[in-house]
C-alpha cells in the first residue's frame, strides 16, 4: 500500500457510513412491517414532535438538501401521511405537518422502533449507545 494513500480504519467517513449502513439495516428489518424506511420513519418523528415545519426548516433540521428531503417526502404525502398547508405568516409558504394517518403510521412504527432501539441498545449497550448518540448528535455542530 501507498503511504500517501489513506487507510480505511483512518478515515472518519468510511467508519461512519459504514456503521450508519449497520444501523440502518438493523432498524428498518423492525420498521418494514410497516412499510417504512428509517429515513421516512425520522421525517415522521420530527412532524410528530412538532408540526408546521417550512421545508427550509426541515431539510436544515434533518441535514439534508431540500432534494434529497423532497424524494423522501413523497412517498408519505402520496400515501396522505403528510399533509401540506400553509404558514400563518406567509401563504405562499408550505408547512407540513402529519395527517390523522401520518399519526396512526408513525404510532405502529414507533413500537417498531422501539424494538430495533431495543436491540441496538442490547447488542452495543446502553451507556455506550447514549455516549455515541452524544457523540454523533454534535458532529453537525462542530
Amino acid at each position: 500500500m501507498n503511504k500517501d494513500s489513506p487507510a480505511f480504519d483512518e478515515c472518519n467517513c468510511f467508519a461512519l457510513r459504514q456503521a450508519a449502513r449497520y444501523v440502518t439495516q438493523l432498524y428498518e428489518r423492525h420498521l418494514a412491517p410497516v412499510g417504512l424506511t428509517a429515513a421516512q420513519f425520522s421525517l415522521l418523528a420530527k412532524l410528530a414532535r412538532r408540526g408546521d415545519w417550512t421545508m427550509a426548516e426541515l431539510a436544515e433540521s434533518m441535514v439534508m438538501d431540500r432534494t434529497t428531503l423532497v424524494r423522501a417526502m413523497k412517498p408519505l404525502q402520496r400515501d396522505n401521511l403528510i399533509v401540506t398547508g400553509t404558514a400563518e405568516h406567509d401563504s405562499r409558504t408550505h408547512v407540513f405537518n402529519l395527517s390523522d394517518a401520518g399519526r396512526a403510521k408513525f404510532g405502529e412504527a414507533r413500537e417498531c422502533w422501539r424494538v430495533a432501539q431495543h436491540e441496538f441498545e442490547a447488542s452495543f449497550g446502553s451507556a455506550r449507545a447514549k455516549a455515541l448518540r452524544s457523540e454523533l448528535f454534535a458532529v453537525p455542530q462542530a
